[in-house]
């Protein structure tokens, strides 16, 4: 079940894909909310969404970004 605090994350990520090739997450609030997925859970969380995923800086900053591979493999999933 994804968090509240998650749902809203998501749609502000995908707020800044739909404009953007990349949407970086830096505000701390932001931050603990990944912080407290594994890297699995946070792939995964990526992956659900049609995007990839690079945690920078130590954690200190993660890094999202389109791929239309995870797009392709979300469609062919769910027929």
């Amino acid at each position: 079940m994804i968090s509240d605090e998650l749902c809203v994350l998501q749609g502000k990520i995908a707020r800044e894909l739909s404009n953007l090739p990349e949407c970086f997450i830096t505000h701390p609030a932001e931050i603990a909310i990944l912080q407290k997925m594994s890297q699995a859970e946070l792939e995964d969380f990526a992956h659900r969404n049609g995007w990839r995923v690079v945690r920078r800086l130590g954690g200190e900053q993660v890094q999202f970004y389109n791929d239309t591979t995870e797009r392709l493999l979300n469609e062919a999933g769910q027929e």
